[in-house]
């Protein structure tokens, strides 16, 4: 095989050997390669390296224009392909490669300019360790001017991309300019080479630097701080993987991602991007999960292609005043070198890609992610916000990676064009849950008695997909235990029995009746409250001794444990403290608002009309009010805030919804007024009416001949979650009498176990039968049973994406058969095999109104298609059948067509993608031939022959009531297909 055919078979696996990195050096190293042996013209280089292109359209170009200069070039390509890349290169690429040559050509070159291309590899090798000086050189040569100098420097570019600008700029300016670089180089190499890039040794100060990041990266990783820093748990023995996912479909990932998946170029989107954003909702365990990459990483253990690892909090850079250079944010947050700073960071200005930034916690830092503000400079010192946003955007240290974690609200398109990919982290499965209890619990018969309790409430096993909460629940096991009936239904029960637990631990003798364990504890409440309330309100998480006495929280309050020390950077020889979880904070500033008498009357319908205000940049200011006394440029100041305030009051919110229900207000009487409790909970009544008319008042009216429907957003499903956790069936009955839809679509709304048991409890009241869609969340096995309550009034199931195994299936079909409305559900892209088609083979026998099964995109077989065609042979109703991207063969095909082929209600069939070949396509022929219903038949990316083909076009002829049957990317050539769509215009390929 010649070098050009090589180059056309090859072509998807050179593409992925030049571009997999997600940089463009490899692509790069071999156009120089190129150029110097005369491969290529100065115009190739510039048609094939366009900036701002994408990598991958680059390399293509690449690969169009050597395939059309021929063999010899090819030839050439190949031999630089296994000189750049000579790991990845096959025996083919070898043999090729060897029979050209792509040694310098020194010989040939006649003038400095010439020698500039010819040896352009080996120059670019011998500048990256001299640009500065090369390019003072120049300057002082009068060959450049400052602005050459600026643009040469360019911190976005690597030291590579510097060193080829500068060759480029030297050729445009002309014979001796030439001259004076190279004179330059032979006689920096006559003082010693400069450092070699592929085998790289660092120098002694940065491998001690290194050291010391490692040890102080271990000690702040080892262990997971509880109960203010009295008790301490081995990260090693508690971490339990949560559930991760890509944001979007890669076909190249084949079973769940890994923890170095993150910073790897699986699922890349945007090869030109150095950001990955991790997205999980709050508690779903981002910063532990950083810190175990923490961890592994300072002990050798894993992500050991990076040389040097910067953690950073932005709940901590928050309280960063000064501006500060790079320079200044890595070491003074870090880890601080004990000499040799510059030499350290000019390493890491040299060699990006072996570092590794993570930012835990985008959306607590008090600014919005904005591009507006660019700086290139690292030794510019501007505010920390500033720096953070141009690393992520890579004007800043282009070339190194960066995880930043954020929750899902705090992450807009603005921010997105900036990322190479998206990981969400979906808490706990139902074995992590097993998993962390088990690892919890040091006796083991305790761990199975609080599995034995979540079993039992189903309720509860769904909070528990949330790590916070899991961890809540396990640490409050005896309480749990002991709890009987009265076992927590809601996200605020669960909270209020860690407060017990708290409470009692410092107050063991005191009573433990219902009332008791709050006795004697209310200034500690308010204290406590009052500092969580106004942290909130000004996007504050680390609090100083100033805060705390301001808000008279004293040493006792400090000592229940739900503050714990924080080791704030900025401010090292004062001690600061932060409350156990975001989320703790927030359910003790929902306290104030329902105990406290010193927040206004607007208080609550203020934090309820926060959906209003997300995109208005007040709701800060607004909620700031609430407070009796505030500053006038403080309210100027929180006006700016605007990233993590909107999710934490709304997490505020649903704390507040839950403790004045009216299953708590009589923990309340005794120390307030149950007059003004009765009224807050009136207050709360109203607001969630209100905010749900509102959002029913904005459904469109349907298009003429189409149903009503509703696409709800993430605040219609907030809303329901404090009708939830009021447990007011009075509230969620009169928001679904003023609900008229035939199809609720609640798609891409963060929708987990959690929001299903909500979503459940509200939707259940609905007067009639509606279609739901729940495509593209976390819905799950637990989730499934979670909505099993409300399918009495579900018409259709839409559960695409959702991680549903076949379990979660059996539980459904056993509930829907019973369910009269029930008639149709999609499951596409799940993680159904064929365990799961003997129950819905049970479903087609028994229900004959039944009218749509999809079940794309899983792995079902032909073993499951003989078990669904057992029940298709009993069924009268069916109308759409989709079974595309499963792997059902040519043998399931038969078995499903002799079941359907006298089929009198069969509209739409769908095989599309299940390596059906021409003996599959006989026996569907079958179906087309005798059905008097079907209109639609898909035999997409399928492996039928001409054979087939003739087939169907045969049973075509006898039936007028198809439409169409597709057959696109099928075993057809050009010709045949072009000679049987003249023949049968029903056919479409």
């Amino acid at each position: 095989m010649s070098a050009q055919e090589l180059v056309l078979k090859k072509r998807t696996d050179i593409l992925h050997a030049l571009c997999c990195s997600g940089s463009a050096e490899h692509l790069e190293r071999v156009l120089d390669v190129l150029l110097a042996q005369g491969e290529l013209t100065w115009e190739d280089y510039q048609n094939v390296q366009v900036p701002g292109r994408p990598l991958y359209t680059n390399a293509r170009q690449l690969l169009d224009l050597v395939y059309t200069k021929g063999v010899d070039t090819c030839g050439i390509f190949f031999a630089a392909l296994k000189q750049v890349l000579p790991e990845v290169q096959g025996a083919d690429f070898s043999s090729l490669g060897s029979c050209s040559n792509v040694e310098e050509k020194e010989e040939t070159c006649r003038t400095s300019t010439q020698t500039l291309l010819t040896q352009r590899p080996s120059l670019i090798y011998k500048l990256q360790g001299c640009i500065d000086g090369a390019v003072k050189s120049l300057v002082q040569s009068g060959h450049f001017t400052s602005a050459d100098f600026d643009e040469v420097r360019l911190p976005i570019y690597t030291p590579a991309q510097q060193a080829r600008r500068l060759l480029d700029l030297v050729r445009s300016k002309g014979e001796s300019a030439a001259a004076a670089v190279l004179q330059y180089i032979h006689q920096k190499q006559e003082v010693g080479s400069p450092l070699n890039e592929e085998k790289l040794t660092p120098p002694k100060e940065v491998l001690k630097y290194q050291k010391k990041l490692s040890s102080s990266v271990c000690a702040q990783s080892c262990f997971l701080s509880t109960y203010g820093g009295t008790s301490h748990m081995s990260l090693d023995d508690i971490y339990t993987e949560g559930q991760l996912e890509l944001a979007h479909d890669c076909v190249d990932v084949q079973g769940p991602l890994g923890l170095e998946d993150i910073v790897g170029t699986v699922g890349t989107v945007n090869e030109e991007a150095d950001t990955v954003l991790v997205s999980g909702e709050a508690g779903s365990g981002k910063s532990t999960l950083l810190q175990r990459l923490h961890l592994l990483w300072a002990r050798g253990a894993a992500l050991q292609y990076y040389l040097l690892l910067f953690p950073f909090s932005c709940r901590r850079l928050n309280s960063e005043q000064r501006e500060l250079s790079v320079q200044e944010l890595l070491f003074q947050h870090c880890c601080w070198p004990d000499r040799e700073q510059e030499e350290i960071f000019q390493f890491i200005l040299d060699h990006p890609h072996l570092i590794l930034f993570t930012f835990d916690g985008l959306d607590e830092l008090k600014q919005n992610f904005s591009d507006e503000q660019r700086l290139c400079c690292p030794t510019q010192r501007a505010p920390v916000h500033v720096l953070l946003f141009n690393l992520i955007q890579g004007s800043l240290l282009k070339g190194v990676r960066k995880v930043v974690t954020s929750r899902p609200e705090a992450v807009g398109p603005v921010l997105k064009k900036h990322l190479c990919k998206e990981v969400l982290l979906k808490g706990f499965s139902p074995n992590g849950i097993d998993c962390f209890m088990r690892k919890h619990h040091n006796d083991p018969t305790v761990a199975v008695k609080v599995l034995e309790s979540l079993q039992a409430n189903t309720a509860l096993l769904g909070l528990c997909h949330s790590p916070v909460l899991c961890w809540i629940v396990s640490q409050c096991h005896k309480e749990l235990l002991g709890c009987g009936e009265g076992s927590p239904q809601t996200i605020t029960d669960v909270y209020l029995m860690i407060l017990q637990h708290f409470f009692q631990r410092q107050s063991p003798s005191k009573s433990t009746m219902r009332l008791g364990w709050l006795q004697g504890h209310l200034e500690t409440i308010l204290h406590l409250g009052q500092l969580a309330f106004e942290g909130i309100s000004a996007t504050c998480y680390i609090f100083s001794g100033a805060d705390l006495e301001k808000c008279d929280v004293t040493e006792e309050d400090i000592c229940m444990g739900f503050l714990t020390q924080s080791k704030d950077m900025s401010s090292s020889h004062s001690k600061s403290y932060e409350f156990l979880h975001v989320t703790m904070q927030c359910f003790f500033a929902a306290l104030y608002i329902v105990l406290s008498s010193h927040t206004d009357r607007y208080a609550i319908p203020k934090l309820f009309e926060l959906q209003d205000l997300r995109d208005t940049g007040v709701s800060s200011m607004c909620f700031r009010s609430c407070l009796p006394s505030t500053d006038q440029k403080e309210q100027v100041a929180d006006s700016e805030v605007a990233a993590a305030e909107t999710p934490n009051l709304q997490i505020t919110a649903t704390f507040v919804s839950g403790l004045l229900s009216q299953r708590h207000q009589s923990l309340w009487v005794h120390y307030c007024s149950a007059g003004m409790v009765e009224k807050k909970a009136r207050q709360v009544a109203r607001c969630l009416s209100k905010g749900m008319q509102k959002h029913f008042k904005s459904i469109p009216q349907p298009v003429h001949g189409e149903k009503k429907s509703m696409h709800a957003m993430p605040g219609f499903v907030w809303l329901i979650k404090c009708i939830y956790e009021m447990q007011e069936s009075r509230i969620a009955k009169e928001a679904m009498s003023k609900l008229q839809v035939d199809h609720l679509k609640l798609t891409y709304c963060n929708i987990g176990p959690v929001e299903c048991t909500a979503l459940t409890y509200v939707l259940q009241h609905l007067r009639n039968a509606v279609g739901i869609q729940l495509d593209n969340n976390s819905v799950g096995d637990v989730g499934v049973e979670q909505l099993l309550p409300c399918m009495h009034i579900c018409k259709s199931l839409y559960l695409r994406n959702n991680n549903i195994t076949d379990e979660g299936i059996r539980k459904l079909i056993a509930k829907v058969i019973q369910c009269d409305n029930f008639q149709k559900i999609a499951l596409f892209n799940n993680k159904l095999t064929d365990a799961c088609t003997q129950h819905f083979s049970h479903l087609l026998k028994t229900r004959q109104d039944f009218l749509s099964l999809r079940l794309g995109n899983n792995n079902i077989t032909e073993e499951g298609a003989k078990q669904l065609a057992e029940g298709l042979k009993s069924n009268h109703s069916l109308k759409y059948l989709g079974l595309w991207g499963n792997k059902i063969g040519d043998v399931g095909a038969e078995a499903l067509a002799s079941a359907l082929e006298n089929s009198n209600s069969l509209l739409w069939l769908s095989l599309v993608g299940n390596g059906v070949g021409s003996e599959g396509a006989f026996a569907v022929a079958n179906i087309i031939r005798n059905s008097t219903s079907l209109e639609e038949l898909w035999l997409t990316e399928n492996c039928i022959t001409r054979a087939g083909v003739e087939c169907l076009i045969e049973a075509l002829e006898h039936n007028t009531h198809v439409k169409s049957v597709w057959l696109r990317n099928n075993d057809l050539s050009l010709e045949e297909v072009k000679e049987m769509a003249q023949r049968e215009s029903r056919l479409i390929f």
